[in-house]
């Protein structure tokens, strides 16, 4: 993928999170904050159920334009704002929504906005990717 046009969506997946998803992200990544696995400790701090980790929500939104790309190391920056939790339910679990569309095209940086969605609500702000075109 070389050439991008503005607006154009250049990657889009679904990823279905169960409570196993979370416990396999928390043995890899080092972070057992009980908020991701325990029902009774996200209610004692206020939470609407166990939380997905934020960077697990994120890694999976640039997983989705890296993979279309098929370099990642065209990525030269990438952030977002964690403005909504996703919350695994026990049972059903949680699907994410991704897609990757061209914001802007410059003579040879892209930036492309990730929209990450959970039960119809976005929940990564200002998510960009700024993708090298050469």
């Amino acid at each position: 993928m070389s050439a991008f046009t503005v607006g154009e969506v250049v990657a889009e997946r679904s990823v279905h999170l169960t409570r196993e998803s979370l416990v396999r992200y928390a043995g890899a990544s080092g972070d057992f904050n009980p908020i991701h696995y325990r029902d009774d400790v996200a209610a004692a701090v206020g939470l609407p159920g166990v939380l997905a980790h934020g960077m697990l929500t994120m890694g999976i939104a640039v997983g989705t334009l890296a993979e279309a790309l098929g370099d990642s190391g065209r990525i030269g920056e990438y952030g977002v704002r964690f403005t909504r939790p996703v919350v695994v339910d026990p049972e059903t679990g949680a699907d994410l929504h991704v897609s990757a569309k061209v914001g802007a095209v410059d003579d040879d940086i892209a930036r492309i906005d990730l929209t990450v969605t959970f039960a119809e609500t976005t929940v990564l702000g200002k998510a960009q990717v700024r993708v090298r075109l050469r």
